[in-house]
């Protein structure tokens, strides 16, 4: 064997010296091959590491071993299947053609190589009358890879652009085509062929018959081309509706601008969405009209162009109307009549307007009307026959009824300057024509809203009060008309402020009752009562301390256990804790009340009507209950003995208590006058100023044992008289 770089190998039909000299000076795989045996007679290194094999195995080959494609092996079958003469050519048949073209090598290792394959013929130069063929090839492997990788990414930008939401397309620095997505084709709703043909100015012209404004959409795109550096985004609105949203960038190669890129965005169903969330945000889907946001934005903007408060301000009227009882429409007939009767009420009260005027449904049964250029005088016209209207009878899936409604007005500016201010007192006056029977109008009445702001204020003091323990307990002495005796002890509440001073319960209990907030402050006044009464247990003083109870906690669902609970906490005898209840607790619901008493009864409280008299009490019920004591009201005692319809009230209550087996006491004895009645008549008990007022737990602690050694001592003249302990301590 040869040295390696020398690439051939003698052999008896080796091939010229030139034609084996060019084999090794190629730079790419080749070898020679002797006609018509096709055996390869030389091969260079370039061969060899293609190949994987040594140039020594590649000598002696047959030429289709090294490339065995059908279309080499036809080559050279067609080479074997020819006569050659020394100069070359076949001695029969025609000459056969040169082979050039691409194919797939199995190359060192079985690696599938792609390569640029060559054969040619090799002139015989000594004519010796041999052949040979030069077979070169070329590894394009390594281009093949990376023209792969680029048709893949091609492919794939093709494929994303198609897959793409918006349509996009792509101009040169002149304005023609150059590509294009097929949802930009869908967008602009461009025909088959007009895209088949590529015709970019039909395309072009399509594009701007399309549009809505076709000198803008023209001149804006002469801006745009005339600047190639600028990037912009702006709409296009195309006829029949549909609105685009389109940015274009310039399109960058080399470093210089090339063109530009158009991308376009349908918004049309954005811009739907934003329409019909903004139609709700600003109408009642019920009735279709304006709801309460608009109405507030409608009083502003009156409020503003009213002007100043200087001389010529144009007025204007704030009405809120709220229909009576239409919770019972809903219950009676069902939900579905009375969104009917809701949007019958809309066009009646829409029919009392003048076209400035403006009407909303700003709740679920209540309309708000602004009044424009409108005084007093004419606001209330207006609102009566709002009611006028709205009372006539409604006739509806052959059902016929009459509605009514409550109307409130605010003036501006006499009583507000904003829409919140407006509305609110437009709202209070329409709540105080509910408070007076309904059905009638109102106007804002200042005094009113002080009073209201003066109840908000209380009822915040009041919840800081419980928190921060301002409350306190006085007692009042219950004694025995017979004997002097304390039988008992009422425990009444007590506030002072810091700020308001010492508060009334007159003043605050109605707030409290209308705020609900009454219940909190019944269980903090029950929980201090049960375990004031259990010291004076514990000291040997059996005292009763009656508590008083409102409706609202009376009716609530655990009022029996949160009672059982306080007594077995503080540890309470329930024969010392009266519960002093009002007669509307009996009034309202009688069975689930009996049932109630009957219950507390059971647990061993005593109870007894407050107030007896100044409510409505039937007797029929009455008998029923397991109350055991009455309380003659001190309005009834006041005017003792020498009003005549007080004393026959107060001897009616004597003689049915007796009747009914139930004991009395009078509240409000401040007279020796009015104790000798009351005795005289049978009245078993008494509290009030004349023996004592609300005393601090320590002054009545003093009083009961100052009591008991009065019981004790000796009998004093006249003793045994009535009242004989009864001591007047006011001043």
């Amino acid at each position: 064997m040869a040295h390696a770089h020398a690439s051939i190998v003698d052999a008896p039909a080796a091939g010229p010296a030139s034609a084996s000299a060019l084999v090794c000076a190629l730079p790419h795989a080749a070898w020679l091959v002797a006609l018509p045996q096709a055996v390869v007679v030389a091969a260079n290194e370039a061969a060899a590491r293609l190949l994987g094999r040594p140039v020594g195995e590649l000598v002696g080959a047959p030429a289709q071993q090294l490339a065995a494609s059908p279309e080499d092996l036809a080559w050279w079958a067609a080479m074997a299947g020819s006569g050659w003469r020394s100069s070359g050519c076949p001695t029969e048949g025609p000459v056969a053609p040169l082979l050039d073209s691409d194919t797939v090598f199995a190359a060192a290792a079985g690696q599938a190589r792609h390569v640029r394959r060559s054969i040619s013929l090799v002139p015989d130069e000594a004519d010796t009358g041999r052949a040979w063929a030069l077979v070169m090839v070329i590894d394009r492997t390594p281009e093949q890879a990376v023209d792969a990788e680029r048709e893949a990414r091609v492919a794939e930008l093709e494929a994303t652009l198609e897959s793409a939401a918006d349509g996009l397309l792509v101009t040169d620095l002149a304005g023609g085509l150059r590509s294009f997505n097929r949802r930009f084709a869908a967008m602009w709703g461009l025909p088959d062929e007009l895209l088949r043909a590529r015709d970019d100015a039909g395309i072009v012209a399509w594009m701007q018959r399309s549009v809505l404004e076709p000198g803008a959409y023209a001149q804006r795109l002469r801006t745009l081309f005339d600047s190639p550096l600028l990037a912009a985004t702006d709409r296009v609105a195309l006829l029949g509706g549909p609105v685009f949203e389109r940015v274009t960038r310039p399109l960058w190669r080399d470093g210089r601008p090339q063109g530009r890129v158009w991308a376009y965005r349908d918004l049309s169903e954005r811009l739907a969405a934003e329409e019909r969330i903004e139609t709700l945000s600003s109408t009642d889907p019920l009735t279709g009209l304006p709801n309460r946001r608009v109405m507030s934005g409608w009083v502003e903007a009156a409020a503003q162009a009213s002007g100043g408060s200087g001389e010529g301000r144009q007025g204007f009227a704030v009405m809120v109307v709220d229909l009576d009882h239409f919770r019972q429409i809903n219950v009676s007939l069902g939900h579905a009549m009375g969104d009917r009767v809701l949007r019958h009420v809309g066009e009646r009260l829409q029919g009392c307007l003048r076209d400035d005027d403006r009407l909303a449904r700003i709740g679920g049964d209540q309309f708000g009307v602004l009044l424009t250029g409108a005084d007093a005088r004419a606001a209330e016209a207006t609102a009566r026959r709002m009611l006028n209207v709205v009372a006539q009878p409604c006739a509806l899936e052959g059902a016929t009824f009459t509605l009514t409604c409550s109307i409130g007005i605010a003036l501006a500016p006499a009583h507000g300057r904003s829409a919140d201010e407006l509305a609110r007192h437009a709202e209070a006056a329409m709540r105080a024509v509910k408070q007076a029977g309904r059905a009638n109008v109102r106007l804002h009445q200042a005094r009113a809203e002080v009073d209201r702001r003066s109840h908000m204020m209380l009822d915040h003091a009041m919840r800081q009060a419980l928190v921060s323990g301002r409350f306190r307990l006085a007692y009042q002495p219950q004694v025995s008309l017979a004997d002097g005796r304390i039988v008992g002890a009422e425990a009444l509440l007590r506030w002072r402020d810091p700020e308001l001073g010492e508060v009334p319960p007159a003043r605050f209990i109605p707030v409290a009752e209308e705020s609900g907030f009454i219940v909190a402050i019944g269980d903090w006044v029950l929980a201090q009562a049960v375990r004031q009464a259990a010291l004076w247990h514990q000291r040997g003083w059996q005292v009763p301390v009656a508590v008083n109870v409102s409706a609202l906690q009376f009716h609530q669902a655990q009022f029996v256990e949160r009672v059982a609970s306080v007594l077995a906490v503080a540890a309470l005898p329930p024969r010392l804790l009266e519960l002093e209840l009002t007669e509307s607790i009996l009034v309202h619901d009688a069975d689930e009340a009996l049932a109630r008493l009957h219950e507390l009864h059971r647990l061993g409280a005593r109870m007894s009507i407050d107030d007896f008299g100044t409510g409505y009490s039937s007797l029929a019920y009455l008998k029923r209950f397991p109350i055991g004591k009455l309380k003659i009201d001190r309005s009834f005692v006041q005017g003792l003995p020498g009003d005549e319809t007080d004393a026959g009230i107060v001897r009616a209550i004597l003689q049915m208590s007796l009747a009914l087996d139930m004991r009395v006491i009078a509240e409000g004895v401040e007279t020796e006058q009015q104790r000798e009645f009351l005795v005289r008549e049978g009245c078993a008990e008494m509290q009030g100023y004349l023996y004592a007022p609300a005393l601090d737990p320590l002054s009545f602690e003093q009083r009961l044992a100052q009591s008991r050694v009065d019981e004790a001592g000796p009998a004093q003249p006249g003793a045994g008289a009535p009242g004989q302990r009864i001591r007047l301590v006011r001043g």
